[in-house]
């Protein structure tokens, strides 16, 4: 279950904004808060879960260069 306060910068993130508004020092901890997040969800529902870890990175950057939409 998840649980507030297990993924302090995850926490903070609302929006794509809110990827933006990061320090690139703080986007490999978001990763891996994210990478984190993911095994625990798919260790309780089941499923693949393959090329979720695989795009984290991936995510962040496109969110963190770009304007993406809201």
């Amino acid at each position: 279950m998840y649980k507030p306060g297990n993924y302090p910068i995850l926490d903070t993130i609302h929006y794509p904004a809110d990827v933006r508004k990061l320090s690139k020092d703080q986007l490999p901890a978001l990763a891996r808060e994210l990478r984190e997040y993911l095994t625990h969800t798919v260790s309780i529902s089941g499923g693949h879960f393959a090329a979720g870890l695989g795009t984290v990175e991936l995510t962040i950057a496109l969110h963190y260069v770009f304007d993406t939409p809201a």
